[in-house]
């Protein structure tokens, strides 16, 4: 586990101090906010203590040892594809400054507990023509403390159709460069390798292994957990050939499929064994994402998009599986999804905005903010919403629409600062939206319109206001009387012109098909029920039509006054 990672001058944290929740934390936030970052950052400490341990011993992490800096040559720094090492330097300047005595001007520290004792170590890098060193700038450590190994694994990039057994060292190397793909064969068979080597411990002289033994294994053994996944999840099964180095190329891996029952996988009738590269990427992302998650050897897991592949059902799937196996680890789990984000506990969230150190949520507010994309610099509705500070919350593309035509036939001036946000969630998920976008944009005003829908016509006022549901400062909750925006547009004049249909053929349809008869009460708040309940989706699409169809059919003559009232909300014509 890691309780924090402080930064200076690495990339674009000049100096930032980021702290760690146990267990999995989902990491979320805009593009350009620092999430990769962070991945990146914990990246290099893990190779700068590899390198030093390597070329100096563990000593080296230790206070008071003196020696010279690991010098590294640029195709020998192996965690991250960089066009050159100045890149890992804020703003690309890893000269020293005023006030620094040695060269080492990028440092990344860590701190953990062990055995309830707060530890941390800090690596110093310098950049000197075009070689980097590296060094330990700041440890308490003491001769055998145990140091947390980290594991990094980027965005899913496919899979090499012809993997040879490689070296650790070029394989992070490839992990380095995105394409952790290129390698999976190689971890699967060392996997695989262990598992048989333990299974053979086990059974010592017995011709099988014992029951407790067996299970135990399935239990624990990396190999056994990764198959029983597959099993459970794709009905899948993987086959290694056994490689010999002085014979064997590539790595053989293949899949089967079948009927599962417990441990058991029955393969289907004349199923032939296919190598892992023809199957999606959905399953070779998660066989990637638990090879790591099930390594005892790692304690910091950094899974960068791992759900990017997969059906929504299966992103929560991978979470929950990887929550259970990971007790014990640090898992941090960069994701854009809303599914995830939205049912994952807000406590467990990291969340990253532009310009601010990140934290963990503090309530649900903040979790809606971030499903909604709160801090993406790519947002253009966000971008809009903070130069005119209005957001109008709509179901979708017709109610602007319709509006803008009433307010075109009523004389009024539509007012264009209004930012149309399409938002299928109720009312309250979008007042805390609002609320949230309210945070990063002062003086923000917020209009939320929905359908009724089901609920009762009853449940709505003159105001259109939900009976019981109190107009919030941060957003005005605002419900059509009608079912849907489409049932203010069932006017038969306006569908014999937008149909070419007679005016008989249309009265015909709405009263046989439909049983309403609709006369000049059609424009009133308190029309009929029978038309305070009509579905306008439905009856449009008997006639060949969507809302767009009748647009330039709407005439003032029959325009319905709740479209007035709503105009009102939006600040035109009388309140």
């Amino acid at each position: 586990m890691l309780d924090y990672v402080h930064f200076k001058k690495f990339k674009n944290f000049k100096d930032r101090r980021i702290d760690f929740s146990e267990g999995v934390s989902l990491v979320a936030g805009g593009n350009n906010s620092g999430k990769t970052t962070v991945f990146h950052g914990l990246a290099v400490w893990e190779f700068c203590r590899a390198v030093v341990e390597a070329e100096k011993g563990s000593l080296a992490l230790t206070p008071g040892q003196k020696f010279q800096g690991v010098g590294i040559s640029e195709h020998e720094f192996l965690p991250l594809n960089l066009p050159d090492l100045s890149h890992l330097w804020t703003n690309l300047k890893p000269q020293k400054t005023g006030g620094e005595n040695n060269g080492y001007t990028l440092r990344i520290k860590c701190g953990w507990k062990l055995d309830g004792v707060n530890k941390h170590l800090e690596f110093g890098l310098a950049l000197a023509n075009d070689r980097l060193f590296v060094k330990t700038t700041d440890t308490n450590l003491l001769a055998g403390d145990k140091v947390p190994r980290v594991a990094y694994l980027p965005p899913f990039a496919g899979i090499s159709s012809r993997e040879g057994r490689l070296p650790h060292a070029l394989r992070r190397r490839r992990v380095g460069e995105g394409l952790a793909g290129s390698v999976i064969r190689n971890s699967l068979l060392d996997m695989n390798v262990r598992n048989g080597e333990e299974r053979k411990r086990l059974r010592g002289a017995r011709s099988k292994l014992s029951e407790s033994d067996l299970r135990t294994l399935r239990e624990t053994d990396p190999w056994e957990l990764v198959q029983q996944s597959l099993r459970q999840v794709f009905g899948a099964e993987l086959v290694v050939s056994p490689f010999n180095e002085e014979y064997h190329s590539y790595i053989d891996v293949k899949i089967v499929k079948g009927d599962v029952a417990g441990y058991k996988l029955t393969r289907f009738p004349d199923y032939k064994a296919r190598d892992l590269m023809v199957e999606g990427s959905g399953l070779l992302q998660w066989l990637s994402v638990f090879s790591l998650a099930v390594d005892p050897s790692v304690d910091v897991l950094l899974l960068d998009e791992p759900d990017a592949h997969l059906h929504p059902t299966l992103q929560q799937e991978m979470f929950e599986r990887v929550r259970s196996i990971c007790e014990e680890k640090l898992v941090l789990v960069a994701t854009h999804s809303p599914e995830v984000l939205r049912w994952a506990p807000f406590e467990q969230i990291l969340a990253f905005r532009k310009g601010h150190s990140p934290k963990y949520l503090a309530d649900e507010e903040g979790k809606v903010g971030l499903v909604a994309g709160i801090g993406s610099t790519y947002l253009p509705r966000l971008d809009a919403a903070r130069r005119s500070r209005k957001i109008f919350f709509v179901e979708g593309d017709g109610d602007a629409a319709v509006l803008k035509r009433a307010a075109e036939l009523s004389g009024l001036a539509w007012d264009e600062d209004w930012v149309i946000w399409p938002e299928k969630s109720p009312h309250a998920d979008r007042v805390r939206l609002a609320k949230m976008i309210g945070r990063e944009i002062a003086g923000l005003k917020t209009i939320s319109l929905r359908d009724r829908d089901l609920l009762s016509a009853n449940a709505v006022g003159v105001d259109l206001i939900e009976r019981g549901l109190a107009s919030d400062p941060a957003c005005v909750p605002v419900t059509w009387k009608r079912r849907n925006i489409e049932s203010y547009l069932i006017w038969p004049p306006a569908i014999v012109a937008a149909t070419g249909k007679s005016a008989l053929d249309v009265e015909d349809a709405l009263t046989n098909v439909f049983g309403i008869a609709i006369g000049a009460n059609f424009r009133d708040h308190l029309a009929p029920q029978t038309i305070l309940d009509i579905d306008g989706k439905s009856i449009l699409k008997h006639f060949g039509l969507v809302w767009h169809d009748m647009l330039e059919y709407m005439d003032l003559g029959w325009l319905p006054v709740d479209l007035v009232k709503a105009l009102e909300h939006l600040g035109m014509g009388e309140v």
